[in-house]
């Protein structure tokens, strides 16, 4: 097992969260070269750090900006369909992400707001079963691998439902078995070692199935779209942003 798979399993997130992008970018220089892009930074790289709890990724952490294949799904996604960088956008982001939030925070045409439980990045601090903002206030709701951490997911789905402004959009990435279209879930499993066992990673209470996750989305209200990344990038530019298993982002609207 590796240094970061180690260090992800047995250290806090908040721990982690306060240093590992000092501890990685002081070896960033060392994976330099030309195989591997991220796409959020422009850098690139002969290789990426590999990164999982139980399932070890190759090439799926870029050093310098803490980039996993999910966030580099993403940004590709919003640079090539959305008008993110450009439209005057009133953002709610979740459990916000170190390789996003300096850039967010930059952007002059978001109203960008964060929250999370605990995370000491973000700028409000809720339980995300009881969204403490007014119905219909964001354009966009972001809320990536947050939603298999929550007891009751279908509730935390009609909170950002309810946020989200009519036409604003949002994107809520989950890790998903693609073997099984159903949900794993049983409340009864507490065991740490059980849950990483049946979900993938120690604090998950659920891994998603890949119909029922959409149809949990739409249940909630929401228009979901399914984007194959590998179709909408070509492969060779998949292939080199190293999405990995990230194929699919779930893309949610309000009409």
């Amino acid at each position: 097992m590796g240094l970061v798979s180690v260090l992800t399993r047995w250290v806090p997130r908040t721990v982690l969260q306060r240093g590992a992008h000092l501890a990685l970018q002081t070896v960033a220089w060392t994976y330099a070269g030309s195989r591997f892009e991220d796409p959020i930074t422009g850098k690139s790289y002969r290789k990426m750090l590999p990164y999982g709890r139980v399932r070890s990724r190759p090439n799926a952490l870029a050093p310098h900006s803490l980039s996993l294949e999910r966030h580099r799904a993403v940004w590709a996604y919003m640079e090539r369909k959305t008008n993110f960088f450009e439209a005057p956008l009133r953002m709610l982001h979740l459990a916000p992400e170190y390789c996003y939030l300096t850039r967010f925070k930059k952007q002059a045409n978001l109203d960008y707001v964060t929250g999370d439980l605990n995370s000491p990045w973000a700028d409000h601090h809720f339980d995300c079963h009881d969204v403490p903002f007014d119905d219909n206030s964001f354009d966009v709701v972001m809320a990536n691998h947050l939603l298999e951490h929550v007891a009751d997911d279908r509730r935390v789905m009609r909170e950002f439902h309810r946020v989200m402004k009519p036409g604003g959009w949002g994107i809520f990435q989950v890790p998903i078995n693609y073997k099984d279209p159903n949900t794993a879930e049983d409340p009864n499993v507490t065991d740490p070692m059980e849950r990483e066992r049946l979900y993938w990673q120690q604090d998950h209470v659920r891994l998603y199935g890949h119909e029922d996750y959409p149809a949990r989305l739409r249940e909630a209200g929401f228009e979901v779209e399914v984007v194959d990344m590998k179709e909408l990038l070509g492969e060779d530019r998949y292939d080199r942003l190293s999405l990995g298993e990230e194929r699919w982002v779930y893309l949610v609207r309000k009409s």
